[in-house]
Formats: structure tokens, C-alpha cells, sequence
């Protein structure tokens, strides 16, 4: 009986292993098909001549200074926000909960908002692009990760009510969200026409004015934070069969949950102040790895990071091309693949458990 039961955990391990490896080698292949597709006329043989140092300037510098800098942000942003998707569910234990639904972006983008304009964090066209300036992107990430935490502690009073179903919890999010978004309207009514712009930017969600300083912060950010999710996997793991369980496991339940919804607000927060919101990315890759690995944390972090960074590339590569020389803004792609499975999985979780 023993030796079935390791047999069948190691089948288990090997399906899930498997199924990480397969969406890596799938995104490497996302990230070639990302660097040659554009309006710029650059093939496998202009990157081959790129790594060995023998291409054009202007291959270089489409790939090397336009193309990168928008790869490696969908990649880091994809992760942050589908590992804060699948952080925030686990922790809630409702797989209906991400940082949208719950309105942390909304919140964050209102933050972001708030810097622009009251604090004059950005404030001007850049004269190469005729694009917004962020004079100041540690002001903009600060202000809306502290209005983030906002919208988190509004959640987590609520969930501490008897009675506080999933439906409950996603509502209030939409109520916070529409909240906010009262607040962003109420600051476009006044501001110029250079800080209605950059609102604008935010409420779209768009990687395509991402510098290499932006990829950097983000990732000096989401990789300790990725590191900390993952030390934390037993714990969130722990909380799946209720926070009695978890306690009588040795689990500090508040200080876990309440620490990892502060680590998923940051991912969410420097995500959408850099690269504005990006809708579902959080609730639509986690719910798919669930399906098809479950719901160990041990592999569904790792599984949610990769796959959330596939999935966002590939998403603003479909941008890109889908009505070319047209480029869509990532986040209304995402949420015309988004709103139908929220809509889908709301209706199908009434009146059932959290984990169906």
C-alpha cells in the first residue's frame, strides 16, 4: 500500500514538473516570436547576427532598446500579478479573489494617479517620444502601493464577518474599484491636458512605454517577493482546509495572511504604476494552472509565474500584430479574454465551497 502510494506521488510530481518545463520552453518560443514580429523587418538571421555582435544599428536598436525592454516588462509583469492572483486566492481561499476583482488595481492605478497630479510626479512629454514623463517613479510606486493597502484592509475586514461569502468579498472589491474609479474621474475633471494623458495611460494598461529602468525596478522588487511566496508555500497550502487547521498545524494565520496580502499589493502596485491596469491576468492564470495541476502551492507558484509571463507576452504580442500597423493597448486584450471566464466562474461557484 505504501509503495503505491509514493508510486502514485511521484506520478503527481512528474505531471506537475512536466507541465512547468512544457510552459517554459512555450514561453522561450513566445519570447522569439515577440523579438521578430513588428512593423521593423528583423527575422531569426538579424538576432543571430545581433548575438554575435555582427548586426545593423538599426536591428540593434529596435531589438536591443524597443523590443527588450517591452519583453522582459510583460514577462516580470505577467508573474507579479498571476503569483499575486494565486498568493491573494489561497490566502482567501476563494478562487474568485485577484488583485483586480478585488480592487487592489484599481486602487493602485487611483495612487499612481494621485502622484501625477497632486504630487507632481509627473508632469511633462518626453521630448524623444511624445511621451508622459514619470519624473519620479519611486513617488508614483509608493503612492500607489500605500493606496493599495487601502483597498486590502477594507477586504480583510470584511472577510473577518460571519457570513462573508465569496460572492461578498468580490462585490466589495467592485464596489472599492468603482471607488476609486470616482476618484480617477474626479482628477481627470481637473487636470491639464499632459496629466489627463498620463491618467489616461494608466487606466488603459499598456507595455509599450516600458524602459529598461522600469524592468529593473521591477525586478529588484517581485524577486524577493517571489522568493518570499515561496518560502511561504506550506503555509498558504495549510490554509486551504480552514484556519483552525492551519493553527493546530503551528501556522500564525493573521500574520500569514495578512503579511502576504501587503507582499501581493507591492507585486500589484509597482506593476500598475509602471505599465497602468492590466485586467484578469491574476484571476485567469491561476484558475487554469489550478485545473490542471490542483492546488498545491509547491508547484502552483512556480507553475502561476511562468505561465502568467507567457500568457501576458503573448497577449500584448497578439496586440501588436493582431491589427497591425495598429498597436491595441495589452489590457483590453486581457480583458476581452478575462470578463467572460470571471463571468463564468462567478455564476458556477453560487451557492458552492470555495475550491470546486
Amino acid at each position: 500500500m505504501q509503495d503505491t502510494l509514493i508510486a502514485q506521488y511521484k506520478k503527481y510530481t512528474k505531471r506537475r514538473l512536466f507541465f512547468i518545463l512544457a510552459v517554459f520552453i512555450v514561453l522561450i518560443i513566445v519570447v522569439m516570436i515577440a523579438l521578430i514580429s513588428g512593423s521593423a523587418d528583423i527575422g531569426l538571421k538579424d538576432l543571430w547576427d545581433i548575438a554575435r555582435g555582427k548586426s545593423s544599428a538599426f536591428a540593434f536598436q529596435i531589438v536591443l532598446n524597443i523590443r527588450m525592454p517591452r519583453i522582459v516588462g510583460g514577462i516580470l509583469a505577467g508573474t507579479a500579478l498571476a503569483v499575486s492572483g494565486a498568493v491573494i486566492q489561497s490566502l482567501l481561499r476563494n478562487p474568485l479573489a485577484s488583485p483586480f476583482t478585488l480592487g487592489i488595481s484599481g486602487a493602485a492605478a487611483f495612487g499612481a494617479a494621485f502622484a501625477v497630479i497632486i504630487l507632481g510626479a509627473g508632469s511633462s512629454y518626453s521630448s524623444s517620444n511624445d511621451m508622459i514623463n514619470i519624473n519620479n517613479p519611486a513617488l508614483v510606486t509608493t503612492s500607489a502601493f500605500v493606496w493599495s493597502l487601502i483597498s486590502v484592509a477594507v477586504i480583510l475586514a470584511l472577510s473577518k464577518f460571519r457570513g462573508a461569502t465569496p460572492e461578498i468579498i468580490i462585490l466589495s472589491g467592485i464596489i472599492i474599484s468603482s471607488l476609486f474609479g470616482a476618484g480617477i474621474s474626479a482628477m481627470q475633471y481637473f487636470a491639464d491636458s499632459v496629466q489627463l494623458a498620463s491618467i489616461i495611460f494608466w487606466t488603459f494598461g499598456d507595455l509599450g512605454r516600458g524602459l529598461w529602468r522600469d524592468s529593473l525596478i521591477l525586478a529588484i522588487v517581485l524577486v524577493p517577493l517571489l522568493v518570499y511566496f515561496f518560502r511561504q508555500r506550506w503555509n498558504y497550502k495549510s490554509l486551504q482546509s480552514g484556519d483552525e487547521h492551519a493553527r493546530s498545524l503551528g501556522v500564525n494565520v493573521t500574520r500569514v495572511r495578512l503579511s502576504g496580502m501587503v507582499a501581493a499589493s507591492l507585486a500589484t502596485a509597482i506593476v500598475v504604476s509602471f505599465y497602468g491596469i492590466i485586467a484578469f491576468i491574476g484571476l485567469v492564470v491561476p484558475h487554469i494552472v489550478r485545473r490542471i495541476i490542483g492546488d498545491d502551492e509547491h508547484f502552483l507558484i512556480p507553475a502561476s509565474a511562468i505561465f502568467g509571463g507567457m500568457f501576458l507576452l503573448l497577449s500584448d504580442t497578439l496586440a501588436r500584430t493582431i491589427i497591425a500597423p495598429v498597436i491595441l493597448p495589452v489590457g483590453i486584450l486581457t480583458s476581452f479574454i478575462g470578463a467572460p471566464l470571471f463571468l463564468f466562474l462567478l455564476v458556477k461557484s453560487m451557492g458552492k465551497g470555495y475550491w470546486k
